[in-house]
């Protein structure tokens, strides 16, 4: 697992965490709610949690207590080093809603902290927000990419409570033609699966698109619908799965589709999650895992943290407070009792316990023994998030299969995009397309499944 700041990138991909981050709740009165807002930014940026969380009314104070929003902001300035000043602030309205943006300035980084206030004057968002993903960053196709073979229009997946906008990418022609469900990693993802000026979920559907093969992405729940989708039994059902399932649906009743020829591709969580899409609708053609990890997802967390701690040659002490946290929020995890309280007071980083109780015993690779399903995993060697681990559990599971086959790419990160040397959050920031011999790939899997059937 989608739901992407060095903070936001570890979490983005790995965790609904994201969604604690994002979907944040505050409240104050007087003096203006720029003054608060800057109060509030400075309180964490002094460690006062107790100030920074005083003008939180009960939604936020049961989201983000003292104790999270501390580890928030640790996790922050571990990846983006330490606050430095707030160098700005600018307040606009939008949707009944007063929303002032504190720009800062941090050791390697600058980052907007969006505020929002509510009619009443109560704070109603906390938002961490790399400035490089504020901007509008012009996107420009990769040369694998044939604007003219395709066309493009606007899907709606699911038709109750929980409705998505999509997009269906489809080649121009008679048809019927095969067609692929992109399912992104955890926390609040668009339809491309924005990463700073990064947009894979854009290129993957575009360069499949100019290659005969239609493509669904789509807006995930908990960005359209923020913390509202989170409620006491929530779980990666409520998450992914049931989304992921209403999108093959409406490549099924799509016209110039082929209903039997409908794939199904998940990256990072969502290739995580992959096995039980599979399981769930045992009539999708194929199954394509993106950098997805078969460990345990808090063990993944910690890894990666650890990781990114280590690329300093000194680690700080408050990196070592951030993973001795982890370890104790893993520890809380790996205790939970199956009747245990899921209410929004017992939120374990983020999301409640239900969610972890449902990933708790989850093995991605062991389940997926059991798929019918033809499937192609793909890793890059790069890859700190999802790692060559993960890859090797997924080989070693599986490799008795003739139906599966498994790609491992020395030179590409988490995101697929070329790159040298040890990886990075930094590479995040640097613009950059999926690689064209992943199109290729993914193109002559799919085109193999549709011969043998």
């Amino acid at each position: 697992m989608n739901q992407p700041v060095r903070t936001m990138k570890i979490i983005v991909f790995m965790t609904v965490i994201t969604c604690a981050l994002a979907l944040t709740f505050v409240s104050c009165r007087k003096p203006s709610v720029t003054q608060l807002a800057n109060g509030t930014v400075d309180s964490m940026a002094k460690g006062d949690f107790a100030s920074a969380t005083k003008n939180f009314d009960n939604t936020m104070k049961a989201v983000m207590s003292m104790k999270i929003l501390r580890q928030t902001w640790l996790q922050l300035t571990a990846q983006v080093g330490a606050f430095k000043s707030r160098i700005g602030s600018r307040k606009v309205k939008g949707n009944g809603f007063q929303i002032v943006y504190v720009t800062c300035q941090f050791e390697k980084t600058t980052m907007d902290i969006k505020v929002v206030f509510d009619k009443d004057g109560n704070i109603g968002g906390l938002w961490f927000i790399p400035i490089v993903f504020a901007g509008s960053v012009h996107y420009s196709p990769p040369a694998y990419v044939h604007r003219d073979r395709f066309v493009e229009r606007k899907v709606t997946v699911g038709n109750g409570e929980w409705k998505l906008p999509g997009t269906l990418a489809i080649p121009k022609g008679k048809g019927p033609f095969p067609a692929i469900v992109l399912v992104h990693g955890s926390g609040p993802s668009d339809r491309d699966e924005t990463i700073g000026p990064n947009k894979p979920f854009k290129d993957i559907a575009w360069g499949l698109a100019s290659r005969g093969i239609a493509v669904l992405r789509y807006d995930k729940r908990t960005k359209v619908y923020g913390r509202k989708a989170i409620d006491d039994n929530f779980t990666v059902k409520e998450e992914v799965i049931d989304d992921a399932l209403a999108a093959v649906e409406v490549l099924r009743k799509s016209q110039k589709i082929a209903p039997d020829r409908i794939f199904v591709l998940g990256h990072s969580t969502g290739g995580f999650l992959i096995p039980r899409i599979g399981n769930a609708d045992q009539n999708i053609a194929g199954l394509i895992v993106m950098a997805g990890c078969t460990r345990p997802i808090m063990d993944v967390i910690l890894g990666q943290i650890t990781y990114i701690a280590s690329l300093n040659q000194l680690m700080t002490d408050e990196a070592k407070k951030e993973i001795d946290n982890y370890k104790q929020q893993i520890a809380i995890v790996r205790s939970l009792k199956p009747s245990a309280n899921s209410s929004a007071s017992s939120l374990i980083m983020g999301v409640p316990a239900s969610y972890w109780l449902d990933l708790r015993s989850y093995a991605p690779a062991e389940m997926a023994k059991s798929l019918k399903q033809p499937m192609l995993i793909m890793q890059g060697e790069r890859d700190y998030q999802s790692t060559t681990a993960d890859f090797k559990i997924w080989k070693d599971a599986l490799c008795s299969r003739n139906d599966v086959t498994l790609k491992l790419y020395p030179d590409l990160n988490h995101l697929f995009i070329t790159g040298i040397g040890k990886a990075t959050p930094e590479d995040y920031d640097k613009p950059g397309s999926l690689a064209q011999t992943v199109i290729e790939d993914i193109t002559s899997w799919i085109g193999a499944q549709v011969k043998n059937n």
